[in-house]
């Protein structure tokens, strides 16, 4: 596929820190393919796993360096996070201190000097909505729990958020309306986090920009027709977005049904 990447920087200032995010819908196969190559040319200052469907032990994943923190799901091959930095943080926190929510390895937080790292693999509402109820439960616990970061100091959270948001950000809206990742359930919990104080950077320095997606099924050659999902987000504290350089969703890079997607922030 053709490399999308596009971006808005704004302003001239040096080199911000660079943030990666990417579900790499199990680590182990990605290692196996192109995951060292990738992590290198990306070069980020902090790089974010998503459904990494391990357990600890099973994987000796190590970057010249870089630290790694990993939260793990107690059901085998199953969700997971880390995250991968160049940068001491003051404190690392899994979970969200709910332990309905926190079995399954989906959120890990770095407190930095000057912001919060957030990286975040959001449940799935599963076919047939099945899971729906939680997820709204889910939303409404995680944003809450974003607003108590956000009253210390800015906050920027990445990840596989499984919505999405608007009809441009997917390629079939009429089809897929009231599918998971689609549901006015769903897209309506995004809109309260945004108006929370949140600001989705890729789409608010794209605003127009369409056909660009983070996500395409294996099934029906999806990602060779581009019948992709932008489900994959950076979100900054609304008094941060000033210091947004840049965004970027890398689909020229391969290896997961995911492409990573990337944001920097002059701090």
């Amino acid at each position: 596929m053709s490399d999308l990447q596009f971006h808005s920087p704004i302003g001239g200032a040096g080199r911000g820190l660079k943030f990666i995010s990417w579900n790499v819908n199990g680590l182990r196969a990605v290692v196996g393919k192109n995951f060292k190559e990738v992590f290198e040319q990306l070069d980020a200052d902090f790089f974010c796993l998503q459904e990494t469907k391990m357990q600890e032990g099973q994987l000796d994943l190590q970057f010249p360096g870089y630290q790694s923190y990993w939260n793990y799901a107690e059901k085998k091959g199953y969700s997971g996070t880390a995250i991968f930095t160049r940068h001491q943080p003051l404190s690392v926190t899994y979970g969200i201190g709910i332990q309905e929510h926190d079995t399954e390895g989906r959120v890990i937080t770095l407190q930095m000097q000057d912001f919060f790292l957030v990286c975040v693999y959001t449940p799935n509402s599963q076919d047939g909505l099945k899971r729906l109820d939680y997820r709204m439960q889910w939303e409404d616990d995680f944003r809450a729990y974003l607003l108590s970061l956000d009253a210390q100091k800015p906050v920027i959270v990445c990840g596989d958020m499984n919505v999405a948001h608007q009809e441009i950000d997917l390629k079939n809206p009429k089809t897929n309306h009231m599918n998971a990742g689609f549901t006015d359930e769903e897209r309506e919990k995004f809109t309260q986090l945004l108006a929370a104080g949140f600001t989705d950077t890729w789409r608010t320095l794209n605003p127009d920009v369409k056909d660009v997606y983070s996500w395409w099924s294996y099934r029906f050659q999806a990602r060779a027709k581009n019948t992709g999902w932008r489900i994959d987000y950076w979100l900054v504290s609304n008094r941060l977005f000033p210091q947004v350089t840049d965004a970027k969703i890398h689909t020229e890079i391969l290896g997961s049904d995911h492409c990573p997607v990337e944001v920097e922030v002059a701090l």
